[in-house]
């Protein structure tokens, strides 16, 4: 199984000062472990002073979007070059919020993808269902519909960089997470749906949770040996509870 991977994903919170105030209060509590490892996420504009702040640690910055062009003119996008000229290892791709509320399809999540992978970024690729989805018993369809275009063209050597990041959207933001057992049902049917299409090891691809992961409900979550880590949106706004959920993904 691979290690696991705890990312904070900062969403439109936090200024400047205030990005640099909390990670030097997560570097004061966070003990690194070989078995973990945490990213985090802060917005575009703080990005140049976290990753200078996190330079010489263990933890890694990703970026929260990415344009799938090289350059041009494309007012307010930022590029793959220009992300990984930061120091950015990854990038969250196809989160709910960018889907709903931003329009972007699954073709442009798939583009998204194939440049990040071109330029050595890893997506943190998100699909997930809505609650009218799920009531209806189209969980499976629709993941394996956002799997199915989201990862076309890439071939199967490539999913190794790929993260995947399960994150059911009437959890997230909602305080009402999915039960260990809806999670594990999920991350299971991903594995076996990527086997089946793209004839791997997928024990080896590493899929995350997320949607309203906290401190508090995080050890019951990584007892599941299907879930690897989690995609943490408010709570990672916490140093404590950032650190604490990092805690519990520790294993020997």
């Amino acid at each position: 199984m691979p290690n696991r991977c705890i990312v904070g994903n900062w969403k439109m919170h936090k200024t400047i000062s205030q990005a640099k105030s909390l990670i030097c209060d997560i570097l004061s509590k966070y003990q690194a472990h070989p078995s973990v490892e945490l990213v985090v996420a802060p917005p575009y504009v703080a990005l140049p002073s976290v990753a200078h702040l996190l330079g010489p640690t263990p933890i890694k910055c990703a970026a929260q979007n990415l344009c799938a062009k090289d350059e041009g003119a494309f007012t307010g996008e930022v590029s793959p070059p220009m992300l990984q000229e930061l120091g950015c290892h990854y990038v969250i791709i196809g989160h709910s919020e960018r889907r709903h509320l931003f329009g972007e399809t699954d073709q442009d999540i798939n583009e998204k993808i194939h440049a990040a992978l071109h330029h050595g970024l890893q997506p943190i690729f998100c699909i997930g269902e809505r609650l009218a989805d799920r009531e209806a018993d189209q969980t499976h369809t629709v993941i394996q519909h956002q799997l199915q275009t989201g990862l076309a063209g890439v071939a199967g050597k490539d999913l190794d960089n790929i993260t995947i990041a399960y994150e059911p959207v009437w959890a997230i933001g909602t305080g009402k997470a999915a039960t260990v057992e809806e999670a594990t049902e999920v991350h299971t049917a991903i594995r076996s749906f990527l086997k089946v299409h793209w004839s791997l090891n997928a024990e080896q691809i590493r899929i995350l949770y997320g949607g309203s992961v906290t401190a508090d409900n995080a050890q019951a979550l990584f007892q599941s040996p299907q879930i690897n880590g989690a995609l943490v949106g408010k709570a990672c706004l916490n140093s404590e509870s950032f650190v604490k959920i990092a805690e519990h993904a520790i294993s020997d």
